[in-house]
């Protein structure tokens, strides 16, 4: 049997997962920014009304997102701006241990507006670069 959670879980899944597969590589980076910040975010929630098992998922999910977007960095064409990508995204795990560990919303708030910032950045590069094409192919 269906309940309307269920059902609203499973349209939420084929969303998320129709945005990945029409999804650009920029974008793609974009929905992991917003899916990490979605999942620290939700970690705080669940350690609000003691949902310590769910908050330890989240913070997992979170975790995995932040290795995947390590992983993409490239170091040879990104040079210092990877380096310092990297640097972030270790400290931000860091700060995901201790906020499992101790049950502390504080570093997860400190993650969310971290990767926030980078969000930001990483958005704007995005919006500028259709521009930036445009004056281009005037030129």
């Amino acid at each position: 049997m269906y309940s309307a959670r269920n059902l609203a879980n499973q349209y939420r899944q084929t969303s998320v997962s129709s945005a990945v597969l029409d999804a650009d590589p920029h974008r793609l980076i974009a929905l992991m920014l917003s899916g990490a910040r979605e999942r620290a975010r939700l970690a705080v929630a669940c350690l609000e009304r003691g949902d310590l098992l769910r908050k330890s998922q989240a913070i997992s999910d979170a975790s995995a997102i932040i290795g995947g977007l390590n992983g993409s960095l490239n170091h040879e064409a990104g040079g210092e701006i990877a380096d310092g990508l990297a640097a972030l995204y270790d400290y931000a795990q860091r700060r995901l241990l201790e906020a499992n560990t101790g049950n502390q919303a504080a570093p997860l708030q400190e993650v969310d507006a971290l990767l926030a910032d980078i969000e930001t950045a990483w958005n704007s590069i995005g919006q500028a670069q259709p521009q930036a094409a445009l004056a281009g192919g005037a030129a």
